[in-house]
C-alpha cells in the first residue's frame, strides 16, 4: 500500500533519500541502518502516530537532560542462532555481547520503571524483555571484567593453569640460567633471545651453534643467527603444549556448556535484540531531529496544513553550512482554501516553497519530527504524489512533456479528498497558449477530485482560475520591485507578477529589445503583469506600514512598563525618604530637649539640690516619651488584631454571660480586650458594638470580645 501511494518518483523529486542518508549516519547497528535505508512513508495512520509518540518521547528525554542510559551495544544476530542450536558454542565475544545487551536492557527497564505515564510509547517497547541478573550470574561466574575465561570456571581448568604455571616458571628460570652462561661465553647476539612457534629461543651467533645443546628451531635472513631451544626445555615445553592444547579443550566444553544453560533464555535474548534495534531505530530518529531543530507539530484527523515558521531541512542545512540565513516560510491549507497556486519571478523560492510543503509531509508519515513551529498543524494523507522538473523517459522515448501527461493521467484516476498533489511549472512543456488551455482543464478536473494542492506556475490563466473556484487561492513569492531580487518570502492572498521585462533589465538586455517585446504581446497580458507588479509593491509598502507600527507599538509599551516600574521605584524611595525625615526629627526634637536639659544642668551645678527639680523633668520627659511608644506599639497591635479578626470567617457567638462581667459593661466603664493587659474607656454603646478609647486610639469592638475592668 505504501509503495503505490508514495512512489519512487515522489520520493526522488522531494530529496527524501538525502534524509534517509542522514538517519543511517545516526544508527548504531546493521538492523536499524537496513530500516532507515529503505524507510518509506506510510498511509497507515495508526501505526505513524505510534512512531511519532516513540521519537517524541525519545527527543523528550534527551531535551529534559534525563539520566538516560547510553545506547551502545552489538547485535546478537549469531548468537541467537547459535542458542537454537543443540549441542552448539557460542565464542568468547559473543557472551561479552549478551553481557552487555542484558546490562543495557536491564538499566533502560529500570529506568521507564513507574514512568509508564510519562513515556507510554517507549515503555510499552521495553516491557517485551524482562529483567533479570541470572543471565549476568552466569556469564559472570566463567568470565572475568576483562572477558577472559576464569581460572575458577572449572576445577579441572583450575589445575591445569596451575599446572602451566609452574611449569612456565621452571622454564623460565631454567632459560636464565643458559641464557646467562651462554652470555657469558660471548655465544649470543646483540638480541640475546626472541620467539619461535610461542617457545623462548636463545639467538645464537651461528658459527657457535654446535658448541650449545638444544633443538634448532630456525635462523635469521642473513643466516648470522641461529636460534636454539635449550636441550632443558624441550621436554618441558612439549609438557606445556600438552597442557595448552587441554586448556583449550576445557574451556570449549566450559562454553559449550555456558551456550546450553543459556538457551534457556532464548526467548529473553531475542527480546534484547529487538528492544536495542528498535530503540537503535527511534534514537536515529530523534538524533536527526536535534540537528534539523525539528518537532512534533499537532496531528488532526481532517485533511488540514497550517505550517508556522517551516524549513526545508535539507535547505536549512545547506545554509547553516555557509553561514547562511533560511527565512521559515507560513502556510496554511485547509478544506476552504484546499489548492494553493503560487506564481512569481524565476529563481524566487515558488519551487523550494511546494518542495518544503511536500518533504515535511514524507517525513510526517515516514516516523520522523519536521522542522516548524510546534503550534503548527498537520494531518497525514494516504497518498502524495509530485510532477518536478524535466523528467524523460529513455526507455520508453517519452518527451518531458508526453512523461508529465502520463503522470496528469495518473493524477487524475487516483486523487481524492485524502490526496496531497504537488506541481512544479503547471502546464509547461508544450505551446504556451495550448498547453495553459489544457493545463486550466487539468487544475478543475484536479480541484473536483476534492484533493489538496500546491502548484507553481507563470500561466495567468491558472491564476485567474484559482482566484474564481471556491476552494482555491493564490500566493506569490515577493520580490524586491526596487532592486528587483528575490525575498524568498512566501504572500497568501494574490497572485504574483513574473517579472519577466524587469529581470530581464536589470540582467542587461537592451531596451529596445524588450521594448519591441512588449509591443508583440497582447495588451492585456502586459497590463495584467503590470498590476500585478503595482500590487505587490502595494503590499510590500503596506507590510512596512505595518511592521513598522508593530515596532511602534511594541516600544511604546515596553516604555509604558518601564515608565510603570520606574514611577513605582520613585513612589518607594519617597516613601522611605518620608519615613527617614521622620524619624530623624524626632531624633533632633529629643536633641534638642535633651541640650536644654543640659543646659539647666550645667547653669545650676553650682547650687546645691538646684537640678533636683531638673531631674524630675526629666524623669517625667522620658515617662511620657516611654508611654508615647508603648501607646504607639498598642495601638499597632489592636489594629492588626481587629484586621485579622475581620478577615476570619463569622463563627456563632456565645451568648453573654457573667464569665466577663459583660452585663456590667456602661458607657464610661473601664474594660479591655479578651487576651490583653491594655485597659480601655467605654466612651459609647450602639448594640453589640462599643466605642472604646485605648490610650490615643479610639476602636469600635464587639461586646463579645471585651473583659470588664471597673
Amino acid at each position: 500500500m505504501a509503495v503505490q501511494n508514495f512512489d519512487q518518483q515522489t520520493l526522488k523529486d522531494l530529496e527524501f533519500t538525502v534524509i534517509r542518508e542522514w538517519l543511517t549516519d545516526y544508527a548504531i547497528g546493521d538492523t536499524a541502518k537496513d530500516r532507515l535505508e529503505n524507510l518509506f512513508p506510510s498511509s497507515d495512520f495508526k501505526a505513524i502516530k505510534a512512531d511519532l509518540q516513540k521519537v517524541k518521547e525519545y527527543h523528550s528525554i534527551i531535551s529534559d537532560g534525563e539520566d538516560f542510559p547510553a545506547l551502545f551495544f552489538q547485535e546478537l544476530p549469531k548468537e541467537i542462532q547459535l542458542l537454537g542450536i543443540k549441542n552448539s558454542m557460542i565464542e568468547q565475544e559473543g557472551f561479552v555481547r549478551i553481557y552487555k545487551a542484558s546490562e543495557l536492557v536491564n538499566s533502560l527497564l529500570i529506568f521507564f520503571d513507574k514512568r509508564e505515564k510519562d513515556f507510554p510509547a517507549l515503555s510499552e517497547l521495553v516491557s517485551e524483555a524482562t529483567y533479570t541478573k541470572e543471565i549476568l550470574d552466569l556469564i559472570d561466574k566463567v568470565f572475568d571484567k576483562k572477558g577472559n575465561v576464569k581460572d575458577e570456571a572449572s576445577e579441572l581448568l583450575t589445575e591445569i593453569r596451575q599446572n602451566m604455571a609452574a611449569l612456565r616458571v621452571k622454564i623460565n628460570k631454567n632459560f636464565e640460567k643458559e641464557l646467562r652462561k651462554y652470555d657469558k661465553e660471548g655465544f649470543l647476539g646483540d638480541v640475546r633471545e626472541t620467539f619461535i612457534n610461542e617457545r623462548r629461543v636463545l639467538s645464537v651467533i651461528s658459527s657457535h651453534k654446535r658448541k650449545i645443546k638444544g633443538s634448532v628451531l630456525g635462523s635469521s635472513k642473513t643466516g648470522s643467527l641461529t636460534f636454539i631451544e635449550p636441550f632443558i626445555n624441550v621436554d618441558l615445553n612439549n609438557e606445556l603444549e600438552l597442557l595448552i592444547d587441554d586448556e583449550r579443550k576445557e574451556i570449549f566444553r566450559i562454553l559449550r556448556e555456558l551456550t546450553r544453560e543459556l538457551s534457556k533464555y532464548i526467548d529473553l535474548i531475542k527480546a534484547y535484540q529487538f528492544v536495542l534495534t528498535n530503540m537503535d531505530f527511534v534514537h536515529a530518529k530523534a538524533k536527526l531531529a536535534f540537528e534539523i531543530n525539528a518537532d512534533l507539530p499537532g496531528i488532526v484527523d481532517e485533511p488540514h496544513i497550517e505550517l508556522i515558521n517551516v524549513y526545508h531541512p535539507i535547505l536549512w542545512q545547506n545554509n547553516k553550512l555557509q553561514h547562511k540565513k533560511t527565512l521559515p516560510q507560513n502556510i496554511l491549507l485547509d478544506k476552504s482554501k484546499r489548492i494553493l497556486v503560487i506564481s512569481g519571478p524565476n529563481a524566487g523560492g515558488k519551487s523550494i516553497t511546494l518542495k518544503t510543503i511536500g518533504l515535511n509531509q514524507l517525513m510526517l508519515q515516514s516516523g520522523l519530527l519536521v522542522p516548524m513551529d510546534t503550534n503548527s498543524k498537520m494531518c497525514l494523507f494516504q497518498q502524495v504524489k509530485t510532477d518536478i522538473g524535466d523528467q524523460q523517459s529513455i526507455e520508453n522515448e517519452l518527451s518531458t512533456y508526453s512523461y508529465r501527461l502520463k503522470r496528469m493521467k495518473h493524477f487524475l484516476k487516483v486523487s481524492n479528498y485524502r490526496t496531497l498533489l504537488l506541481l512544479d511549472e503547471f502546464g509547461t512543456g508544450s505551446d504556451p497558449d495550448l498547453g495553459g488551455a489544457l493545463a486550466e482543464v487539468f487544475f478543475e478536473r484536479l480541484y473536483h477530485t476534492k484533493c489538496f494542492g500546491v502548484i507553481t506556475t507563470h500561466y495567468s490563466n491558472i491564476k485567474l482560475k484559482a482566484d474564481q473556484l471556491k476552494n482555491a487561492i493564490n500566493g506569490c513569492m515577493l520580490f524586491n520591485t526596487e532592486t528587483l531580487e528575490p525575498l524568498y518570502k512566501f504572500s497568501i492572498g494574490q497572485p504574483g507578477s513574473s517579472f519577466t521585462f524587469e529581470v530581464a533589465q536589470i540582467n542587461g538586455i537592451p531596451q529596445d529589445i524588450i521594448e519591441e517585446a512588449k509591443s508583440r504581446i497582447d495588451d492585456k497580458k502586459v497590463k495584467m503583469d503590470k498590476l500585478l507588479h503595482e500590487l505587490q509593491k502595494e503590499k510590500s509598502y503596506l507590510e512596512k506600514l505595518n511592521k513598522e507600527h508593530i515596532e511602534a507599538q511594541a516600544l511604546a509599551e515596553t516604555k509604558r512598563q518601564e515608565y510603570i516600574a520606574l514611577k513605582s521605584k520613585l513612589e518607594d524611595k519617597i516613601k522611605q525618604q518620608q519615613q527617614v525625615m521622620e524619624r530623624d526629627q524626632k531624633y533632633v526634637q529629643a536633641g534638642q530637649k535633651m541640650r536644654q536639659y543640659i543646659d539647666r544642668y550645667l547653669l545650676n551645678s553650682k547650687r546645691k539640690d538646684a537640678n533636683k527639680a531638673l531631674m524630675e523633668d526629666i524623669r517625667k520627659y522620658i515617662s511620657v516619651e516611654k508611654t508615647k511608644i508603648e501607646e504607639v506599639k498598642i495601638a499597632e497591635r489592636l489594629k492588626q488584631e481587629v484586621l485579622k479578626q475581620s478577615k476570619t470567617k463569622k463563627v456563632k457567638q456565645k451568648p453573654v454571660t457573667d464569665e466577663y462581667h459583660r452585663d456590667k459593661i456602661r458607657t464610661g466603664s473601664i474594660v479591655k480586650m479578651i487576651d490583653s493587659r491594655q485597659n480601655g474607656t467605654v466612651e459609647e454603646i450602639n448594640g453589640n458594638l462599643a466605642t472604646v478609647v485605648f490610650g490615643i486610639m479610639r476602636v469600635k469592638v464587639e461586646l463579645e470580645k471585651l473583659m470588664w475592668v471597673k
